[in-house]
């Protein structure tokens, strides 16, 4: 009976704390697209939603609802899906590695989604081939770590993959800093530089059409497999013991935390700290369970990077760097994570 208190008090919290943050999320939604230098009234903005909904007419001017469907929204999807795959991402790593400080990084996913980002926009392609080299160069990072780890036998497989990772991820980095050596410095240099950074500014309705059917692609296989990652963090040969092909499972997971990063990446260059952050955050909240861990970490990292862009586009006159606010914002808090994570056991 005691047993089953704590469960359903366990539960009960874990609800909550899921109820929370998707209101949370839904009020921050609203706030984005409220505000900006063309601000909107709150009744306002839900009198258009009410009338979309219902078919009536609009309540709003041309201009107002031009600046809702075409750029605050489309900007205020591509933050939410954007914060949710690399915290998902960041949660399965973490789990999968069984160890609460790793990122989407570790693997050269970013480093690999980012070169082969640049070399699209160093080429002048358009929009979706850039897109489709971000993915390729992610891909391409992590069947090179995969293969170094696997041709070197004999040692921790997960200690070499994590140092297969560090390693591709610094020699995909020079390869972006000689590209932007040898880009044209009226032309590509500042395009590359800026999409670098970070940012969600040029998001719009097609780049959201590329996105969220990715985002889901990735999710839909952790949030299938989220016991077997279970019983993953309980060590290779135990997973194995209770029926789990572990090979199998971590190149699923792998493939589906690559894809969204990669996708991620496409769409708002290098935002860091998401995947690290976040994922840490949900841990110290509902525990290192899976299955609780995914769609907290899915609901704080849509909520965490659309407040940290609504505050970049809103705070001055010029636009500040997505990436460079997410490092300033999220430096502090990963410092007092980590603080407190010695009185916290990845357990």
């Amino acid at each position: 009976m005691p047993f089953r208190r704590r469960e359903g008090s366990a539960d009960f919290g874990y609800r909550a704390v899921v109820i929370g943050a998707s209101v949370a999320l839904l009020l921050l939604v609203v706030t984005a697209i409220a505000l900006g230098h063309y601000r909107l009234a709150a009744g306002d903005l839900l009198a258009f939603l009410m009338a979309k909904a219902t078919g009536a007419t609009s309540p709003l001017s041309a201009p107002a609802e031009t600046v809702i469907v075409q750029i605050r929204l489309p900007r205020v999807l591509a933050a939410t899906a954007v914060g949710a795959a690399l915290a998902a991402s960041g949660a399965a790593y973490q789990s999968l590695f069984r160890n609460p400080l790793v990122s989407p990084d570790i693997l050269g996913v970013s480093a690999g989604s980012a070169l082969g980002a640049v070399v699209g926009i160093f080429l002048a392609l358009p929009v979706l081939a850039i897109e489709a080299t971000s993915f390729v160069g992610g891909l391409a990072a992590v069947i090179i770590v995969y293969g170094i780890a696997a041709a070197i036998r004999g040692r921790d497989a997960v200690l070499v993959l994590v140092l297969a990772g560090v390693v591709i991820g610094a020699l995909f980095g020079a390869g972006v800093g000689l590209l932007k050596y040898l880009a044209d410095p009226y032309n590509q240099l500042p395009a590359i530089t800026f999409w670098l950074l970070g940012s969600l500014a040029a998001a719009n309705l097609r780049d959201i059409e590329s996105l969220l059917p990715a985002v889901a692609i990735g999710l839909v296989p952790l949030g299938l497999l989220r016991w077997r990652i279970d019983v993953m963090t309980l060590g290779d040969e135990e997973a194995t013991a209770l029926g789990v092909d572990t090979r199998v499972l971590r190149i699923v997971v792998i493939g589906a935390a690559t894809l969204m990063t990669s996708a991620a990446v496409a769409a708002s260059g290098i935002v860091g700290w998401v995947g690290l952050v976040v994922p840490h955050l949900a841990h110290l909240v509902v525990g290192p369970a899976f299955a609780r861990l995914l769609p907290v970490s899915v609901l704080f990292g849509a909520g965490y990077l659309l407040a940290v862009d609504t505050v970049a586009r809103t705070i001055g006159i010029v636009e500040l760097p997505l990436g460079v606010l997410a490092a300033a914002l999220g430096t502090p808090v990963f410092l007092w994570l980590l603080a407190f994570s010695r009185r916290s056991a990845w357990s």
